[in-house]
């Protein structure tokens, strides 16, 4: 685990296995790195966490909650298990770009 990381990333997902790849592998290759990736399923139709395990990778956190279509609900449970001052949010079908989280942290300073 990332000790004290400044910026929590935190997506939610629901059986999009392929495209939540893209996503982490997206937020993983960042120039920025001091950052926690905290991943909530909604209890989808595959090993979740067995795929998340394939990115070998101590900055990720899976869990999982079932949030009846409220996804807010797992959002939510993401912030309550962040470790960082700053929170992100980046859905699961969603890449960012190299330089998201510097470019994001640089305005805070």
């Amino acid at each position: 685990m990332v000790s004290n990381p400044l910026v929590t990333v935190i997506v939610t997902t629901y059986n999009r296995k392929n495209l939540l790849k893209e996503t982490i592998d997206s937020i993983l290759n960042q120039s920025f790195t001091n950052f926690e990736l905290i991943v909530v399923d909604n209890f989808s139709n595959y090993n979740f966490f067995k795929h998340i395990g394939s990115f070998n990778d101590e900055r990720i956190k899976p869990f999982q909650n079932q949030n009846n279509g409220i996804i807010a609900v797992n959002r939510n449970i993401g912030i309550k298990q962040a470790q960082g001052e700053y929170i992100s949010f980046c859905d699961d079908d969603d890449k960012w770009y190299k330089s998201k989280l510097e470019k994001s942290i640089k305005l805070f300073f």
